[in-house]
């Protein structure tokens, strides 16, 4: 008789433990806390002579918009920019010459253009995560001379 009111107890103590934790593990789930992705912002880094102001992707249609300031001792003129998964020049958006981007020192613009996953516009849910690059060519309106700058973007879809 002692032996099975000690099964017994021994029972319901580490049952009501079993509950209390499904309980708690289920109220951090669905808080959405073992979801890495929760916990991901968008962020984009630039080198040192160029600045991240702001990045919204579109997931439906892969439209990233981007402010950007550039800090170099110079005016630049961007002629080119672009998004991808690979850090490649395909699919760069170019702007004609007569219709240059200047950039006066300090000065930020905002561009738009089609992030692309292996050569296909990127087509993600809100909320799911896009990891890439942003390339910008440019100007050095002193000297004439061409430049490449790259960032890395991690960008939470909208």
């Amino acid at each position: 008789m002692m032996k099975s009111q000690s099964a017994l107890e021994y029972l319901t103590m580490y049952g009501w433990a079993i509950i209390i934790i499904s309980v708690i593990v289920a109220a951090l789930f669905s808080l959405g806390l073992f979801n890495p992705g929760s916990l991901v912002n968008t962020s984009c880094v630039f080198p040192a002579d160029f600045n991240c102001l702001s990045a919204v992707l579109t997931g439906s249609n892969g439209t990233l918009a981007i402010n950007i300031q550039q800090a170099l001792p110079y005016n630049i003129n961007i002629t080119a920019w672009g998004c991808n998964n690979q850090g490649t020049f395909t699919n760069m958006v170019k702007t004609p010459s007569a219709l240059g981007n200047t950039l006066l020192i300090q000065g930020n613009t905002t561009l738009s253009m089609t992030c692309y996953t292996n050569s296909t516009a990127v087509d993600i849910s809100p909320g799911q995560i896009f990891k890439g690059y942003v390339l910008i060519n440019y100007t050095n309106l002193q000297t004439g001379f061409p430049h490449t700058v790259d960032g890395s973007l991690i960008a939470k879809a909208t």
